[in-house]
C-alpha cells in the first residue's frame, strides 16, 4: 500500500484512456491501490505513460465469462470501480452497476463520459472540443477571430478527471457512514459547465460580453494579457488590483494619464498597443529582473522545458524525474499523510499472478483463468 490519504482505499479501474488513466492516477499519488484491467492482448507500458504510473495490471479477456467472474471476484473486495466506456458497454459485459452492487453493496461506481449516461449525445463519440464547445467555454476562449482549443484542460482533465476524482472522494466518504455505495455519473459536459459558473455570473450581471477577446479575463484589458518581449519570447501580467497597476506602471513606466482609467474598456485597445509597445522594449529576462516577485502579478510564459528549470518549481519539486521521465510530481499536498509518485507504469498484464493473489485469488482459480484463456 502507499502513502496518501487514500492508502488502504482499494480501486478497480478499467482501462481508458485521457481522463480515466489521469483520475486514476491522482488516487494513486494520494495512496490507493488501484488495479487496472486491461485488455488481454494490448500492448502498453511505455514509461512515458505517465498518467498510468502507479498501479498494477492485471489483463483480461472479458468476453469470456470466466474473465467476467474473475472481475466480479475482485469488485467484492473494492472500494471503488472506475469505467469510461460508452453508456451500456459495462452493462453489455455483465458488469454494470446493478450487478457489482449486488456483489458489493459499499461499492462506488464512478462512470465517466464525455456527454453523460442521458440525453440525446449520450451514444455519440465525441472528444474534448466537442464537449467544452457545447459549454459555451470553447467559444469564449480564444481571440477575436476564432475559438482557440485550450489544449484538453478543460473537458477531460479538469472538467473529467477532476470532477470524477472529486466525486469519488465524496462517495466514498458518503458509503462509509451510510454502508450504501452508489453510482457516479460524471459527464464532461457538466464537469466543463461547473468550471464555467463564475463565467455565467458574471454574464448575469452584464459584466461580461460573449464576443472574446473584449472582457477583463479573456486578453480585453491591458492589464491581463500575454505580450511579447523583445527576444520573441513571451510575459503575462495580470495586475487587476489598483495597488497592482499602479505598481505595473511604476515598473514598466506607464506614465500617460491615459492610463488613469484603467475600467475604461473603450481605452483598453488602445492601451494594449502602448503596453504591447513597451513589452517589446526589454528582453524577457530583463522583465523577469524587474518584476518577478513583486506584486505586479507577473510571471515569464515559459515552454515545457524552461518549467522544469524555474527556481520556484526547483524548490517545490513540482516537476521530477522518475524513470528517466521529467513529469508533474503529485498534487496537492498534505501536511501529514504525504502523497507520492506510487510507481511506474505498468506493463499491460506484468501483475496478472501476483496481483489476483493478493486480491484473494487462490492457485485453483488462477489455473481456472489460465486453462480457459481468460488471462
Amino acid at each position: 500500500m502507499g502513502n496518501g490519504p487514500l492508502n488502504g482505499v482499494k480501486i478497480i479501474e478499467f482501462a481508458g484512456i485521457g481522463p480515466g488513466p489521469f483520475c486514476a492516477m491522482l488516487l494513486s499519488d494520494m495512496g490507493a491501490e488501484v488495479l487496472r484491467i486491461d485488455r488481454k492482448g494490448a500492448s502498453g507500458g511505455s514509461p512515458n505513460d505517465i498518467t498510468s504510473r502507479g498501479r498494477q495490471s492485471v489483463a483480461l479477456d472479458l468476453k469470456k465469462p470466466e474473465g467476467i467472474e474473475a472481475c466480479l471476484k475482485l469488485v467484492e473486495s473494492a472500494d471503488i470501480l472506475q469505467e469510461g466506456f460508452r453508456p451500456g458497454v459495462m452493462e453489455r459485459l455483465g458488469l454494470g452497476p446493478d450487478v457489482c452492487l449486488a456483489r458489493n453493496p459499499k461499492l462506488v461506481y464512478g462512470r465517466m463520459t464525455g456527454w453523460g449516461q442521458t440525453g440525446p449525445l449520450a451514444h455519440a463519440a465525441g472528444h474534448d472540443i466537442n464537449y467544452i464547445a457545447l459549454t459555451g467555454a470553447l467559444a469564449a476562449i480564444g481571440r477575436e477571430s476564432a475559438p482557440v482549443p485550450p489544449l484538453n484542460l478543460v473537458g477531460d482533465f479538469g472538467g473529467g478527471a477532476l470532477y470524477l476524482a472529486m466525486g469519488i472522494c465524496a462517495a466514498l466518504f458518503e458509503a462509509q457512514r451510510s454502508g450504501e455505495g452508489q453510482v457516479i455519473d460524471c459527464a464532461m459536459t457538466d464537469g466543463a459547465t461547473s468550471l464555467m459558473t463564475m463565467f455565467y455570473g458574471m454574464k448575469a450581471s452584464n459584466f461580461w460580453s460573449t464576443a472574446r477577446g473584449v472582457n477583463m479575463l479573456d486578453g480585453g484589458a491591458h492589464f491581463y494579457d500575454v505580450y511579447e518581449t523583445a527576444d520573441g519570447k513571451f510575459v503575462s501580467l495580470g495586475s487587476i488590483e489598483p495597488q497592482f497597476y499602479a505598481l505595473l506602471r511604476d515598473k514598466a513606466g506607464l506614465e500617460d494619464a491615459e492610463f488613469d482609467a484603467q475600467m475604461d474598456r473603450s481605452a483598453w485597445p488602445k492601451l494594449k498597443e502602448k503596453v504591447a509597445a513597451v513589452i517589446k522594449t526589454k528582453t524577457r529576462d530583463e522583465w523577469d529582473a524587474l518584476m518577478e516577485g513583486t506584486d505586479v502579478c507577473y510571471a515569464p510564459v515559459l515552454d515545457m522545458d524552461e518549467a522544469a528549470s524555474h527556481p520556484h518549481n526547483l524548490a517545490r519539486e513540482t516537476l521530477v524525474e522518475r524513470n528517466g521521465v521529467t513529469q508533474p510530481n503529485v498534487a496537492p499536498r498534505f501536511s501529514r499523510t504525504q502523497s507520492e509518485i506510487q510507481g511506474p507504469p505498468p506493463e499491460i498484464g506484468a501483475h496478472n499472478e501476483s496481483a489476483l493473489q493478493a486480491w484473494g485469488f487462490d492457485e485453483a482459480e488462477l489455473e481456472n483463468l489460465k486453462s480457459a484463456e481468460a488471462i
